[in-house]
C-alpha cells in the first residue's frame, strides 16, 4: 500500500552577517572573520551546498519542491553571481511546483536595487526584509546597521526589482520600549503595505550578548497593552493573525512556513540547516548538519549530517508542538497522513484535558476537528506540555 506522503520543501542557510546582533541565536557568524581579500568564499560554499544537497536526494527522489526559503547569516551579502549558479543547479536537481515560494531573507543595509534585481531574475519570488524597528534609539540597541530612511527605502527597492510578495519582520517588547513607540513602528510598517507581517515580541535566548547583559525590558503589563493593541491594528488593516507570530493579507500567508507548522517535510542544506524526512515506509528522521562555516567548508558532506529517526511514542508532541502554532482548525485524520500512524490514546486522552481547560475548541473536537481557544492560544507552552511522553 503506497503512503501518501507531505508536501515538501527546501530550506537554504547562509551563516554570514555583517555584524552579529546581540539578540541574536541563529547561526550566523560576522563575514570579516571568514573573507579573504574582502571576499566570502562564494565559490566553496556553493560546491559544498550542491554536495550537502546530494546526500539528501536519495530520501527525496521524484517529489516536487512546493517552497524554498534562503535564510541566514544575511543571504543578501552574496552576490547576484551567486544566487544564478544556485538556482540554475537546484532546478537542474530538483523537481520543483509550478507555484514554489521562493523566499530570501535580506537585511535593509544590504539593498542595493540592481543586485535584488537580479535575484528576482534567478527565480527569488518573495523577500523577508528585516526591519526590527525604524526607531534610530531602539536599532542601536539592536546592533542593527540600518536606519529609518534605508528601511523604507529598501521596500521601496524591492518593489522596483519586481517583487510584489514581501515580507517584513518586526519586534515588539523591545529595551525601555513605550506602547506608543511600538504602535508607531507597527503602523510606519503598514502604510508600506507588505503583503505580510511577522511581528513578534522579543525574547532573550541563550548564547546571546543580552542572555549575558540583560537590558530593561518593558513590564509585564505593557507588553500585554502592545500585543492586544497591535494585534487590534493589524486586524483593522487586513492583516489576519494566523500563527503566533504572523499576519497577512488575504491568500498571502507564508507558504513555506506552513508547510513546517503543518508538520510537512523539508531538506535543509547549509552550515546548521536543519530537515525533517519521511521515508515511504512510514519512518520519520529529521536531519541536521554541522554549524561552523569552517567545519562544514571542509569536511565530506557525509560528515556533516547527523541523522535520528522520531520516536513514535514522542510523535504526538512532534506533531502538536508545530500544528498548534497555526490558528486554524485541523482534522484529526491530518495525524495519520503527516505522522504516518494511528491515532494514539495518549494524544486522545492529552486533547481530553485540554478541553476540560478550556485550552481546546469544544465545538471544533464534536467535529473530529482541533482548535485552540483564546485561552489556548494564550497558554500554549501549557497545552503542549499535555503532549509530552
Amino acid at each position: 500500500m503506497s503512503r501518501l506522503l507531505p508536501p515538501l520543501s527546501l530550506y537554504i542557510h547562509l551563516p554570514w552577517c555583517v555584524k552579529k546582533c546581540p539578540y541574536c541565536d541563529f547561526n550566523s557568524h560576522q563575514a570579516d572573520r571568514f573573507t579573504q581579500d574582502d571576499q566570502l568564499p562564494e565559490e566553496a560554499y556553493l560546491a559544498q551546498l550542491l554536495a550537502d544537497l546530494e546526500v539528501d536526494l536519495p530520501y527525496i527522489a521524484g517529489r516536487p519542491i512546493q517552497t524554498a526559503f534562503i535564510g541566514g547569516g544575511t543571504p543578501s551579502l552574496m552576490s547576484e553571481d551567486f544566487y544564478y549558479r544556485l538556482m540554475d543547479a537546484l532546478r537542474d536537481k530538483l523537481t520543483w511546483a509550478d507555484d514554489a515560494e521562493i523566499t530570501m531573507e535580506a537585511n535593509p543595509g544590504t539593498f542595493e536595487q540592481e543586485k535584488f534585481r537580479h535575484f528576482r531574475q534567478a527565480g527569488i519570488n518573495r523577500l523577508s526584509i528585516g526591519i526590527q524597528s525604524f526607531q534610530p534609539k531602539l536599532l542601536k540597541t539592536l546592533g542593527r546597521i540600518h536606519n529609518r530612511e534605508e528601511a523604507i527605502h529598501a521596500v521601496d527597492k524591492s518593489r522596483a526589482a519586481g517583487f510584489d510578495n514581501i515580507n517584513l519582520d518586526l519586534m515588539h517588547g523591545l529595551p525601555e520600549q513605550s506602547l506608543d513607540m511600538a504602535m508607531a513602528d507597527l503602523t510606519l510598517a503598514m502604510t508600506l503595505t507588505p503583503e505580510h507581517l511577522s511581528w513578534y515580541q522579543l525574547t532573550i535566548e541563550p548564547n546571546t550578548e543580552f542572555y549575558r547583559r540583560p537590558p530593561a525590558l518593558p513590564e509585564d503589563n505593557t507588553l500585554w497593552e502592545i500585543q492586544d493593541a497591535g494585534q487590534a491594528l493589524l486586524a483593522a488593516q487586513g492583516y489576519a493573525q494566523y500563527e503566533v507570530s504572523a499576519n497577512a493579507k488575504q491568500g498571502r500567508q507564508a507558504a513555506h512556513n506552513l508547510n513546517y507548522w503543518r508538520f510537512g517535510d523539508y531538506i535543509g542544506i547549509g552550515a546548521g540547516a536543519h530537515g525533517k524526512i519521511t521515508l515511504v515506509n512510514g519512518q520519520i528522521f529529521r536531519t541536521r548538519k554541522t554549524r561552523h562555516p569552517n567545519h562544514y567548508l571542509n569536511n565530506l558532506p557525509e560528515a556533516l549530517v547527523i541523522k535520528e529517526a522520531i520516536n513514535p511514542e514522542d510523535m504526538p508532541l512532534e506533531f502538536m508542538m508545530n500544528r498548534l502554532r497555526l490558528f486554524e482548525s485541523f482534522d484529526l485524520q491530518e495525524y495519520r497522513r503527516y505522522a504516518q500512524n494511528e491515532l494514539p490514546k495518549s494524544l486522545i486522552q492529552a486533547c481530553n484535558v485540554g478541553l476540560k481547560r478550556g485550552l481546546l475548541d469544544e465545538n471544533a473536537w464534536q467535529k473530529e476537528h482541533i482548535k485552540t481557544t483564546e485561552k489556548g492560544k494564550l497558554f500554549l507552552n501549557e497545552l503542549l506540555e499535555l503532549f509530552l511522553h
